[in-house]
């Protein structure tokens, strides 16, 4: 199973595949004033305008996982509880990792929630490194929401 383009009919599917995800890793670790702008609504806003750069892994309609990468930062990575442990995710960052070369991008970073342990070892296990806590600008629909993550980048070339 290979990473394609997100198909504009799976906007709906992904966006909640992103917001399970996002619950099931985050609902504790982070501000309960941003899990209250958090909502399947403010997932589907904006699944729809980074739709056109999203990457989704399984059948059309049935997404497993996606990502989407905003200038050098995977910006989001997100595989539905059901395809972990399948060599899924494997696929989907190699994937992720070769289109952030594509745009030339070497020395790309993520963001990761502090605490969110599975991410961080799933990261790492992929030459991952941490680099250092720092505070990043999080979109919410009531603007920007500053959250305290801990910044992981990797030398790709």
């Amino acid at each position: 199973m290979d990473a394609r383009p997100a198909d504009p009919s799976e906007l709906n599917a992904l966006a909640r595949l992103w917001w399970r995800g996002w619950r099931d890793a985050h609902l504790t670790l982070v501000p309960e004033a941003l899990v209250a702008l958090r909502g399947l609504d403010s997932f589907t806003a904006r699944m729809a305008v980074a739709l056109s750069d999203v990457r989704a892994l399984g059948p059309v309609g049935a997404p497993l996982g996606f990502h989407f990468i905003k200038a050098d930062e995977l910006n989001q990575f997100y595989l539905a509880a059901e395809a972990r442990g399948t060599g899924a995710a494997g696929r989907l960052m190699a994937d992720a990792e070769a289109r952030l070369l594509d745009r030339g991008v070497t020395t790309p970073w993520l963001a990761c929630a502090i605490g969110n342990a599975r991410a961080a070892r799933f990261y790492e296990k992929a030459g991952w490194t941490l680099a250092r806590v720092e505070t990043v600008p999080t979109e919410t629909s009531a603007g920007w929401f500053p959250l305290e993550v801990w910044r992981y980048e990797k030398r790709l070339a």
